[in-house]
This record gives C-alpha cells, sequence and structure tokens, in this order.
C-alpha cells in the first residue's frame, strides 16, 4: 500500500502504479522472461525486484539513489508482463516512476549533458540527421569516446539513405477499400526511409489510401520511457490535434511508436484530453493488425527460395500482443520459409536509448540474439521495429554474418514489385 507519500506527488498516476505494485505476488515467473536477470542474475534486476524498490521508494523506506541502479537497466521490453499469470501491468509502474524520479534524481554533467543531446535530437529528423551526419566524422575518433558515446557511433550507418519526401496523401490503387493516417516515425525517416515508402506502396496495392499529416511530431515513447514525462505528454497532444478524424486508422510500422501511442491515456491520465487520448490509442494499430485485418491481395512467389527469421520486436509482441499477423502476412509470399529466433521472446538490447545508458548490456543481448538468428539457418531476417533492425544488423556484421535484414513491409513490397534484393 502507498499510504505514506502523499497523494500529490503521484497526482493521477498514484491509482495505476499502487495497482501494479499490489498485484504483484513475488513468484518468480517473469525471472526467465527478463533479459536483465538472465545477464546479470541479480534479484534487484528482475521485475519483482524492481517492483519492491519502487514500492519502498515511494513508501519512503528506501533511498532513491540506491534503487535507480537497478531500475535503470530495466529494457521497459516487458516480457515480464506476458509471463505474469498474475496480470501484473508492469508498464504502468515503471513508465510513471521513472517520470516521478527525474524531478528527484542526481545526474553528473555528462550524464545531462548527453540526455539533453538525446532528446533534443532523436524525436527531430532534420536534428536527427544533422546529428548522424556528424556522428560519422567523429567514428575513426571513437576510441578516444567514452564507452557511452563510442556504442552510439557504433550504431550509426555507413551512409545516410536519401529518399524523396513523404507525401500528404498517397492514392490507393483501384478501388479504394480504406483510408489511414500514418505515422512516419523519427529516427527510422533518417536510417531507413524506404521502409515508409515500402509501407505507403503496400497500403497502395490492396486499396488503402494514406495520410501523412504533416502538423504530426514524435510519437513521445521516446521521452517517456526516459523519464521526460511532461515531454511526453507535448509530444502526444500535438498528435492528437494533427491526426484527422475522418479515417478508418492510425498506423504505425515501427514497434514502439505504435506502443507508445498505446499509451497516451496513461500519459495524459487525468488531463483535459484523456477521453480523446482513449479514442487515439483505439484507433492506432500496427500496420501487419491493419493488413491481416482487411486482408491482403496474395503478392506473387520470391524467385528464389528463402528462409526468414522472423524477430518479434518486444513492443509488438509483449505491448502491443502482434505475434501472429506479421507471420501470417509474411507467410502468403510463396518461396518463403518463416522460422522463428531461437529465445525469440528476449530482448534484442535495443530499447530506445538503452544501447546509451546501458551499453555492455545491450551489446551482451545483441550479440545474443544475432547468435540465435544465425542459428536458426536464415538467409533473411525481418522484424517491425526500426531499434531492432539496427541492433541485429549491427551485431551480425560484428559476428561476420551480416544478414539482408529489412522491415516487414519491405518483405511484401519485395514480393509485390518482384524486385527482391
Amino acid at each position: 500500500m502507498l499510504h505514506q507519500i502523499p497523494t500529490e506527488q503521484l497526482g493521477p498516476l498514484g491509482e495505476p502504479m499502487a495497482h501494479a505494485v499490489q498485484t504483484c505476488v513475488h513468484c518468480g515467473f517473469c525471472l526467465p522472461a527478463c533479459p536483465t536477470y538472465l545477464e546479470l542474475g541479480n534479484e534487484m534486476d528482475s521485475p519483482r525486484g524492481r517492483i519492491f524498490l519502487m514500492k519502498e521508494v515511494l513508501e519512503g523506506k528506501c533511498d532513491l539513489d540506491q534503487a535507480l541502479p537497478y531500475i535503470d537497466k530495466c529494457l521497459g521490453c516487458l516480457g515480464c508482463v506476458t509471463a505474469c499469470p498474475s496480470g501484473v501491468p508492469y508498464d504502468q509502474l515503471i513508465t510513471p516512476f521513472r517520470a516521478y524520479a527525474e524531478n528527484k534524481r542526481h545526474r553528473t554533467l555528462f550524464d545531462r549533458l548527453l540526455r539533453f543531446f538525446v532528446l533534443s535530437t532523436l524525436p527531430y529528423p532534420e536534428r536527427f540527421r544533422w546529428g548522424v551526419w556528424s556522428g560519422r566524422f567523429a567514428k575513426p575518433f571513437k576510441h578516444l569516446l567514452p564507452r557511452r558515446l563510442r556504442s552510439m557511433l557504433e550504431l550509426l550507418p555507413s551512409s545516410i539513405p536519401s529518399a524523396p519526401a513523404l507525401p500528404e496523401i498517397y492514392s490507393a490503387e483501384g478501388t479504394r477499400r480504406a483510408r489511414v493516417a500514418l505515422l512516419a516515425g523519427c529516427a527510422q525517416r533518417v536510417l531507413a526511409p524506404e521502409i515508409n515508402w515500402a509501407t505507403l506502396r503496400v497500403l497502395a496495392k490492396n486499396g488503402v489510401e494514406v495520410v501523412i499529416p504533416r502538423q504530426q511530431g514524435c510519437c513521445g515513447a521516446l521521452a517517456a520511457h526516459t523519464g521526460a514525462g511532461e515531454k511526453a505528454k507535448s509530444f502526444a497532444r500535438q498528435n492528437l490535434k494533427a491526426f484527422p478524424k475522418d479515417i478508418d486508422a492510425i498506423v504505425t510500422n515501427a514497434a514502439g511508436c505504435g506502443s507508445g501511442m498505446h499509451e497516451y491515456p496513461l500519459w495524459l491520465k487525468g488531463d483535459p484530453q484523456e477521453q480523446e487520448a482513449r479514442e487515439l490509442a483505439h484507433r492506432s494499430k500496427d500496420i501487419s493488425v491493419f493488413l491481416e485485418e482487411i486482408g491482403i491481395v496474395d503478392p506473387p512467389p520470391s524467385p528464389v527460395a528463402h528462409v526468414l527469421a522472423y524477430h518479434d520486436a518486444c513492443h509488438l509482441v509483449h505491448a502491443q500482443k502482434v505475434r501472429n499477423q506479421p507471420r501470417s502476412l509474411l507467410s502468403k509470399i510463396g518461396n518463403l520459409r518463416i522460422v522463428d529466433v531461437p529465445d525469440g521472446e528476449i530482448c534484442c538490447g535495443s530499447a530506445g536509448t538503452y544501447n546509451i545508458e546501458q551499453p555492455d548490456i545491450a551489446a551482451a543481448l545483441g550479440k545474443k540474439k544475432a547468435e540465435s538468428i544465425i542459428a536458426s539457418g536464415a538467409s533473411l531476417v525481418a522484424s517491425g521495429n526500426i531499434g531492432c533492425l539496427t541492433q541485429i544488423r549491427t551485431h551480425l556484421t560484428q559476428l561476420g554474418r551480416p544478414l539482408p535484414t529489412y522491415h516487414t513491409m519491405e518483405i511484401l513490397d519485395f514480393a509485390y514489385r518482384q524486385q527482391w534484393p
């Protein structure tokens, strides 16, 4: 019970946080589902350990600075939510707690500067493009930099892909079956702009008109999951204004972004726009879910047989409970055999800014994921999240097995256009 902490310190989020704490019976089913517990073997680096620590902090029984080293290591992958027999809504505790803690914690000057740079760059495509461009020149000197900066540079591509600007409307082919709005994303627009174009072509092929609102901004997930609660709310409010009502759905093609939009009711709990946030979250769907619902035109088979390893992005499979739809869509492509990645439910180590904040754990998880993909015998890799794709591609390359790695929509687009790489 959170009876010793004044209500005003938790505000509207106090109720969901207390519910999450009280639901946990400390059974331990979350332990084998937690990447950091598997990696570190420490009880306090497990979900039930962190729940205990957060409870103790909120009740004033534990110093925040003592708890944060363990809570900071949480990826927020929500594998524990899938594994939990009691239905503990861990996401409704960890995100509000990080916002609560951020206003009270003590960060070093380096941490504050790095945090400011990340939150002022990643959510803004043009700034991020400049950051990536600048970072390429720093790569040769990365051995001189602190570990966290080195990790950030290692994830940068050797070149920045170019692509035309997205239109405001992308017309359907043939008879229009539906009209949707697309969340275009932030980092994805810079690192892999072809994902959005592949998404537009696949939707058009299936009779879907797409609106890309010019006023949309970052989904806010990066800010929310790093404790910048007010900044996350600001992004959410911007998108509430930007996305039109006269559409069949808001589609997302990045698992983290889609998960973030589903969290808007939590971020804006007690806010005048809470109900509007619920409505937007209800209309938001991962692209694979939307296409599976309307049914797609069967694509032509691949001219060459491929074994494709499908990697479940955590914020699809654990946060949004989307597992079967991407596999179903990909299975419609003939000459393509879909295989699961061994231990696929364990996070790849890419979780927002985790590669920067916890580079050693992120690298260990990325290496294990790449090894599992190699063990699957795959010749192609697909996933539904830009962060996962970047992480997997980096670690496959480091292991000397740079398998072609694509978004689910890119694979479908290759099949429809019969332009396989």
